[in-house]
């Protein structure tokens, strides 16, 4: 009996070192999709900011830390800080439209449940670009929204919405805001009723309750759909180049036009370096206050 009890446990009948080198297996094409297309990549990005470019604007592989000099003049630092803000207006109005919209997604009947995720799903059975170009005819001078100002004359003149930082935003919150109903409603529906039941008979209020208990107990998915929303908003340029007609230039735009119109790749390269430096920090940071999130 002890002879057996010594015996390691199996993994579906098989002996663990097997089991480990059939999960190493399975997880062999992944790895190499990862190592092909995100680690080669990034070392090869890494590489080139360090790069200079010759006057045909072809990489010249050599090191030097003068595209990062650059990158802290004040025009790039001005155009950084502009798409940090973009993303931050766009995170948080997400979260103060998406929070409630999740919540009641969650706490439907399930009939209702399927009906209402299938309404958040639908903008994406088409294209963003698609979704983009109608924002741009209903904002437009001659589009819905000003016709109807227009037409029962509260105003004398059209708005001019399109091609300014809330058409920026507007576009981002409207592409990005599935990505924040979501998470937040997978934590809603795991949310233990029993806790607010609990804090009801304690003495807690509505507001009290949905504040010391609702939204901690929520905060995973607060916390992984504001990175679903600002890692992608603040480097989106399509959105931001189609309804800021490049008035309002985000740092996603410059990254493009580094690698395409300027042909600078090692600038934009640069550029893009210290994009990902900043969103490994939203990622430490979020994660951090994720760990440490507790109801009080």
């Amino acid at each position: 009996m002890a002879e057996t009890a010594r015996q390691p446990p199996t993994v579906l009948g098989l002996d663990p070192r097997r089991a480990s080198w059939k999960a190493w297996l399975l997880l062999g094409p992944l790895l190499v999709w990862l190592a092909l297309f995100v680690l080669l990549p990034t070392i090869l990005l890494i590489v080139t900011s360090f790069s200079n470019r010759d006057e045909l604007g072809r990489v010249v592989y050599s090191f030097n830390w003068d595209n990062y000099r650059r990158c802290f003049d004040p025009t790039w630092l001005s155009i950084f800080w502009d798409s940090i803000l973009y993303a931050l207006l766009a995170t948080a109005i997400c979260v103060l439209v998406g929070y409630p919209a999740a919540y009641t997604i969650g706490r439907a009947s399930p009939a209702n449940r399927r009906i209402l995720l299938t309404l958040v799903m639908v903008p994406f059975w088409t294209s963003f670009l698609i979704r983009t170009y109608a924002w741009i005819s209903v904002l437009s001078q001659e589009g819905l929204v000003n016709s109807l100002l227009l037409s029962s004359h509260i105003l004398p003149t059209p708005l001019s919405m399109m091609y300014t930082p809330f058409a920026i935003v507007l576009g981002l919150v409207y592409n990005y805001l599935p990505f924040m109903i979501l998470p937040i409603y997978t934590s809603v529906e795991k949310l233990d009723n029993s806790l607010v039941e609990a804090a009801y008979d304690l003495g807690a209020g509505p507001l009290r309750a949905f504040s010391r208990v609702i939204i901690p107990l929520t905060r995973p998915g607060i916390t992984a759909g504001a990175l679903l929303v600002f890692v992608p908003a603040i480097a989106m340029y399509a959105i931001t180049t189609l309804m800021g007609g490049g008035s309002n230039p985000t740092i996603g735009e410059v990254i493009q036009n580094q690698f395409t119109r300027a042909r600078n790749q090692p600038f934009g390269a640069a550029l893009g370096v210290l994009l990902m430096l900043l969103f490994l920090v939203c990622f430490f940071v979020l994660g951090r206050k994720k760990h440490s999130a507790h109801p009080v």
